[in-house]
């Protein structure tokens, strides 16, 4: 089983020793609840570097007080046995008393990156995500770090950070890992119902559509959303945005621009009791939906 380390002196000194003896050294960083998206950046990561440690931490700061901090799954015996079988040499596991000390207060200040789409919805998570994963750089130190596209706004924010300080931090994007129908793997899927799994595939149905509609030359970003909206509408209980945004910036791109060959459709809904994040990147990602769908 990998090892397990809980304070971060512990992850400070692995990671210190492993560059000293030459090591290159990999992170995930996740909130547990691990699956097979997860599994594949782990690989990823040994693929990239010789150590690989996955952090598993349920970080308060990021959510919102309406939002599902209590009851968000935390299944660490299964995430270390997943993160072994991958390829991790260690496992992070801290308290909250460990990551946020008596006394803490400093906070990462983020900026137009994290203004737009899942901004609106959960004002402050940007800044809960980027402070947790500064503080993970701070004490792994120089590396690379994965990320899934799925959370393609969290991978701009954080892409943005390490660029801005200075932090000596290669981040990757790993594409987003899909069950067969399409469904974007997470851990919050576990909160849908049958019912409500059935109504999710219109996720990225939609995403499809809007994907097939820019293949053919639609460039008119507000006709591109619509026919997203079109297809997820019948289907979710309520679409907080169907948003096409740049690329890089993730800044909305105005109804009256022309797009180009590459750009960001981004969209949250909400069924039951989950709220699903999805995008696809034209120009970029293959389309969401299996070929023999």
């Amino acid at each position: 089983m990998t090892r397990l380390c809980t304070e971060p002196r512990e992850l400070r000194a692995a990671c210190d020793e492993a560059r000293g003896g030459g090591l290159r050294v990999g992170l995930v960083a996740t909130m547990g609840a691990l699956h097979a998206g997860h599994a594949t950046l782990v690989r990823e990561a040994a693929r990239r570097a010789d150590l690989v440690v996955v952090t598993i931490f349920v970080n308060p700061t990021q959510f919102g007080p309406n939002e599902d901090l209590a009851r968000y799954p935390r299944t660490l015996e299964a995430d270390r046995a997943l993160a072994s079988e991958a390829g991790a040499a260690l496992v992070f596991a801290p308290n909250d008393a460990a990551m946020y000390p008596p006394g803490d207060e400093s906070r990462v200040r983020v900026g137009a990156t994290a203004e737009a789409l899942c901004g609106v919805f959960r004002p402050g998570h940007f800044e809960g995500v980027a402070t947790i994963v500064a503080k993970l750089f701070a004490l792994v130190g120089p590396s690379v770090a994965l990320f899934g596209r799925k959370d393609y706004q969290q991978l701009r924010v954080l892409h943005r950070m390490a660029t801005d300080l200075f932090m000596p931090i290669e981040i990757v994007g790993v594409p987003t890992v899909r069950e067969v129908d399409g469904l974007a793997l997470s851990s919050r899927n576990r909160y849908l119902s049958d019912t409500d799994r059935a109504r999710a595939r219109a996720v990225p149905r939609a995403l499809d559509a809007a994907w097939r509609a820019h293949g053919r030359g639609e460039r008119r970003p507000r006709v591109l959303e619509d026919v997203a909206r079109e297809v997820l509408a019948p289907k979710v209980d309520s679409i907080d945005y169907v948003t096409i945004a740049d690329a890089d910036t993730v800044v909305p791109i105005p109804d009256e621009a022309k797009l180009g060959d590459r750009a960001v459709l981004a969209t949250a809904v909400r069924l039951g009791t989950a709220r699903l994040i999805d995008n696809v990147v034209f120009g970029e990602d293959p389309s969401p939906m299996p070929e023999q769908s």
